[in-house]
């Protein structure tokens, strides 16, 4: 946590708390917006436009938030326009860490490879030298203002998608304007009931917090297993939207972290019939599973010292992508 450009104390995965326990996520510090003229976009100053090899992402492999911008990039063929930079997952005292710093390290993580700074809050200080707030990811950073624009990752799935279509290799509209008051409505559903829902169960610091999380998520993946029942390919029909990418995400890591750590424990995905085919579908037919990097996933979340003190990872599942649940998604 940064106070007025100084790490105040080690890293507290609790964030706050509402007087019934109820965990509560903070808000992004950094709301600029990247636009094809450089004009200003909803929140923010203008002046950034877009460009390739502009801009700069900082991802985690381990974060969802992150990992839906990765997926945009993949489904977009963008990767070629915006060069990235993966911390470790390991959360130390000092947030985010790049590759080197600690003892520990996973395959996959980087140096920073603008700035070579060590941890991720130094980035915010070079935007924000007197910045009080969290140091988190993703991170869009611009090389030629050298400064953040963004990191809030549900601002910077809508600007990529638009903002760089020109570059696109993959020209697949997320955010179609037909659909938009539906999925925005979707979006938000999914935030709340289950991506941000997993975490107020997992982070509730009482039973009826707990509780009431836990019923928000179970009751969000039942509605979502009704609604694909239909033999819809995707969440609003036949064309995939950045709704799919929002519910990927989370889908993918519950198994193998949020059943067990988040104490999400009532049913598994690969318990839901419609669900676990829609889940392969998008990590094997459109790719996403390359974005996917479970050891960075659950070395990431069981260091986490307050859900698990002892730092034990457990051997599996590592997604529950079996061969037996692979031919039941091929026979249908």
């Amino acid at each position: 946590m940064l106070v007025n450009g100084r790490w105040q104390a080690a890293w507290d995965p609790y964030q706050k708390a509402d007087d019934k326990g109820n965990f509560t996520r903070e808000t992004a510090s950094f709301r600029h917006w990247i636009t094809p003229d450089g004009s200003a976009g909803p929140t923010g100053n203008k002046g950034f436009k877009a460009e390739a090899g502009r801009y700069h992402l900082y991802v985690a492999y381990i974060c969802p938030w992150a990992s839906r911008v990765l997926a945009l990039l993949k489904l977009k063929q963008l990767e070629h326009v915006i060069s990235i930079s993966v911390v470790e997952p390991f959360l130390t005292d000092f947030g985010w860490s790049f590759a080197g710093v600690e003892s520990r390290h996973v395959s996959g993580a980087t140096e920073d490879h603008l700035h070579q700074k060590p941890y991720l809050y130094q980035l915010y200080l070079l935007a924000e030298p007197m910045m009080t707030g969290r140091a988190t990811v993703p991170v869009l950073w611009d090389k030629k203002q050298n400064t953040i624009v963004n990191n809030e990752s549900a601002d910077i799935l809508a600007m990529l998608d638009h903002a760089f279509e020109s570059w696109a290799k993959k020209r697949t509209n997320l955010r179609p304007i037909e659909q938009l008051d539906q999925l925005n409505q979707l979006n938000e559903y999914l935030y709340t009931k289950l991506n941000n829902g997993v975490y107020r169960a997992g982070f509730a610091q009482s039973q009826q917090a707990y509780e009431a999380a836990v019923e928000d998520v179970f009751d969000a993946l039942e509605a979502l297993e009704n609604r694909l029942s239909d033999g819809r390919r995707f969440l609003l029909g036949l064309h995939l939207t950045e709704a799919d990418i929002r519910l990927f995400v989370t889908l993918i890591r519950f198994d193998c972290v949020y059943f067990d750590l988040f104490k999400c424990n009532i049913k598994p995905i690969r318990d839901y019939n419609w669900l676990s085919q829609y889940l392969f579908r998008l990590f094997y037919d459109l790719k996403l599973g390359e974005t996917v990097h479970f050891d960075h996933i659950k070395q990431g979340y069981y260091s986490v010292k307050a859900l698990n003190p002892n730092g034990v990872v457990p051997n599996g599942p590592n997604a529950d992508i079996t061969i037996s649940n692979q031919e039941k998604y091929h026979d249908h």
